[in-house]
């Protein structure tokens, strides 16, 4: 079968949301080359990526490339991937170069090369994730070992939105709390939580591609019997009440359902945001205090903020 490589020139800020559009279009995955990955210093023997060839990289922003079937209908595909990124300028999102380039390749290129770029990486104190091919041994008792197959969704969950949500997801979440996750995608938050002891989690996401997907990860993590997985449009018709809830999402987003995370929380219950550009983080704060939160934590990572919220407001309780 003959591929076509779709390759966009952007910038760090707009990875992810541009991931999600490659997704829904139909690609089984994606591969980022950010030259920031040539000089980051790498304290263990886990990368995210190793042998490094700095002529795969643009000298500036970030390339994102993602695979697409030839078929007769691609050049509409195409068109509808770039009006997707274009109007991601509504939502004040840096494009960057914004340059789209289309090149054939064979199916046995890319089935595995770009599986070389990832290896098993430590996210925290307790969490590894590692790809479904490695074969990875834990080197402590209580590592949360999550396997991921990115060629199924989102990627491989080091992107720092994520990595700021799994950092928080083990640094507040209590043995026995219930949880929703807004906008699961590939499943991995929903998954952090279950392994570090959440009693049931609901993964809910808009598209049921993703869904799918995530299901599919959760199986193979062995965690089904506390994830439930649903299709979703964020926190409609869901009444609760949850200990935590997680939502790795554009600020724009998050800030659709505010007022829906403080009528689901319990009083005291934690909501923690991802994905959140460094312009939006003022207006996340006041939206959430407006909604009844205090501020617990703001975490910062390269441009990406997440925020970590109590809710105060009266709430349901079991």
């Amino acid at each position: 079968m003959k591929w076509s490589e779709i390759s966009i020139h952007t910038t760090q800020e707009a990875v992810e949301p541009i991931s999600n559009i490659l997704h829904e279009a139909g690609a089984s995955g994606v591969v980022i080359e950010d030259p920031e990955d040539l000089i980051k210093e790498r304290t263990s023997v886990f990368g995210e990526i190793y042998q490094l060839d700095p002529n795969d990289y643009p000298e500036e922003g970030v390339l994102i490339k993602a695979y697409l079937p030839v078929t007769s209908f691609l050049g509409e595909t195409v068109d509808e991937i770039k009006e997707a990124i274009n109007n991601l300028m509504t939502y004040d999102i840096d494009l960057g170069h914004n340059h789209v380039t289309i090149s054939e390749v064979n199916e046995e290129e890319w089935a595995t090369a770009w599986k070389k770029y990832y290896k098993p990486v430590k996210i925290s104190e307790k969490i590894t994730i590692t790809p479904t091919w490695e074969d990875y041994q834990p080197v402590s008792s209580d590592e949360v070992i999550i396997e991921l197959d990115p060629g199924m969704a989102f990627g491989t969950g080091t992107h720092p939105t994520t990595v700021m949500c799994l950092q928080a997801i083990e640094k507040y979440l209590k043995p026995g709390d219930e949880v929703i996750d807004v906008g699961t995608g590939s499943g991995v938050l929903s998954i952090a939580a279950a392994h570090l002891g959440a009693k049931r989690v609901q993964a809910f996401d808009l598209d049921d591609v993703a869904v799918s997907s995530a299901n599919i990860n959760v199986k193979l993590n062995k965690a089904a019997e506390k994830i439930t997985v649903k299709q979703n449009n964020l926190l409609n018709d869901i009444d609760g009440p949850a200990d935590l809830i997680v939502g790795n999402l554009l600020a724009d987003i998050i800030l659709r359902f505010v007022p829906d995370a403080a009528r689901v929380l319990k009083q005291n219950g934690l909501f923690i945001t991802s994905g959140i550009i460094q312009g939006k983080k003022n207006e996340v704060k006041e939206e959430l205090k407006q909604n009844g939160f205090t501020i617990v934590e703001v975490l910062e990572m390269e441009d990406w903020v997440a925020i970590i919220a109590r809710n105060l407001s009266h709430s349901k309780e079991v």
